[in-house]
């Protein structure tokens, strides 16, 4: 090993280990202030859990999806041939979710998630007369309105619901179907990522970010989520740009992504801020958008088709965030101390990414230092001149969304799960990484300790 690559992996090393030192902190510190003045009201901070050592039926699943994408995960990404290995992905994030939530059992893991008394399945019957309910919908949001809604349902705009009123309408009813639709749709998210990072930067980078894509300690939290089924909405309006500033689909790409974006914020109101990463595939597209300027008519227009039909339907989306703001501060949101949560909420960030990502952010950042993106992972890589930079770019977009997100004070706890639309936009970075078997190993062990150790939920 060269000198430069034995200092690129110490460094490595101490940005996980600076990861670790921070999730440490927050655990340690969080139950401090949760054991004397209980405001944080998490029994496992940071995460939304409680300590519950358990194994389950899922448990050998998901050590064979982890034993085998580790040791052959990397070889297969490498020489698959390209749509192969995006339904490779798909079938195995699949895998891996569900094995992992199976960990909690069928009915714990899956069946049961979507009809807590929090969840969106607890109020399909009061979707009997749509256009009434979404007429009357901003006056249930605040808690001393009659008949609010619960927690989720009041937290997000009404096409979260909406889904599950169609599945339900369509025969697909109960938790079951609807935690089942989460998984295999939330899979889909690693595609979309896959596809956009092929576009916008290089093949190469896409079959080295796969597995990592695939393996994510997120998994533990899109099974069984609906946030993991935004996540997958907000990601295929990302990736459908990405073919249409790169010329492969300018007009079908442009118009979709819209349409896709436009949903997004009709699914959960923080997720708005996608348009951030979106502005960096603009950015990274400029020329294509400079000689085709019907992408942005198209795209705009796309965009403007939810918003419009829900506005026409009798939901006003601002007045609902406002009410939302205020239902936020009279719960939990008005209680957890900001100062813990504000930095927190990365630790559980680190969590969901695992130590890999935070490995390969030091190197995202490394490679925009290094003007033009010097290939720091493997120099004698055959890739698109400035792809490692166009990569670093599209995470940086992502972290930055993050953060706006972290700062904005209505994400205090749970950004294990809210957080994982953005999440799954840092998992890229390690494609800058060397020994990625290493790091994939660190990445499986993390969480299958944390789906063993803890019993999460929300």
């Amino acid at each position: 090993m060269t000198r430069d690559l034995r200092r690129d992996l110490r460094r490595d090393l101490y940005a996980a280990g600076a990861a670790v030192l921070l999730v440490t902190a927050a655990v340690l510190i969080g139950h401090h202030i949760q054991h004397t003045h209980h405001t944080l009201l998490v029994d496992w901070p940071p995460l939304l859990g409680s300590w519950g050592p358990h194994v389950g039926p899922g448990t050998p699943a998901a050590v064979v999806v982890a034993v085998a994408t580790v040791g052959y995960g990397p070889a297969l990404a490498a020489r698959l041939p390209w749509r192969a290995l995006l339904a490779t992905a798909w079938g195995t994030a699949t895998a891996w979710i569900l094995s992992l939530a199976l960990i909690d059992d069928w009915r714990r893991g899956v069946a049961g998630r979507l009809t807590t008394r929090h969840e969106y399945l607890q109020v399909i019957d009061r979707f009997h007369d749509v256009p009434a309910t979404l007429r009357d919908f901003t006056h249930h949001i605040l808690l001393e309105s009659p008949d609010n809604w619960p927690a989720h349902v009041a937290g997000h705009p009404p096409a979260a619901t909406l889904t599950f009123v169609l599945l339900d309408r369509i025969g697909l009813t109960g938790g079951g179907w609807a935690g089942t639709w989460c998984v295999a749709v939330g899979a889909t998210a690693c595609v979309a990522v896959l596809v956009a990072v092929r576009a916008l930067a290089d093949e190469g980078l896409a079959r080295r970010a796969a597995p990592f894509l695939v393996l994510a300690p997120a998994a533990v939290w899109m099974g069984t989520s609906a946030d993991a089924y935004f996540a997958a909405v907000a990601a295929w309006s990302v990736a459908l740009l990405a073919l249409a500033v790169t010329g492969r689909r300018v007009r079908s790409g442009a118009l979709g992504s819209g349409l896709l974006f436009g949903l997004t914020c009709y699914l959960s109101y923080g997720l708005t801020l996608f348009a951030l990463i979106g502005a960096a595939v603009l950015l990274l597209g400029r020329g294509r958008v400079r000689e085709r300027p019907e992408v942005l008519v198209l795209l705009l227009a796309g965009a403007a088709v939810v918003p419009t039909a829900f506005t026409l339907a009798g939901f006003d989306w601002w007045e609902a965030y406002r009410l939302l703001v205020t239902r936020y501060h009279q719960g939990a949101g008005g209680i957890r101390p900001y100062g813990y949560w504000v930095w927190a909420n990365l630790a559980c960030t680190v969590l969901i990414t695992g130590l890999a990502t935070a490995a390969g952010l030091r190197r995202t950042g490394a490679t925009l230092r290094h003007r033009g993106g010097e290939r720091l992972a493997r120099p004698d890589d055959p890739r698109r001149p400035g792809a490692d930079a166009r990569l670093a770019l599209l995470v940086t977009a992502a972290l930055l969304a993050l953060l706006v997100a972290d700062l904005s004070g209505m994400s205090k706890a749970e950004t294990e799960r809210i957080w994982l639309p953005f999440a799954l936009w840092l998992l890229p970075a390690c494609a800058f990484l060397t020994r990625p078997r290493v790091w994939l190993a660190a990445q499986a062990a993390l969480a299958l300790l944390l789906n063993h150790l803890l019993l999460t939920g929300w």
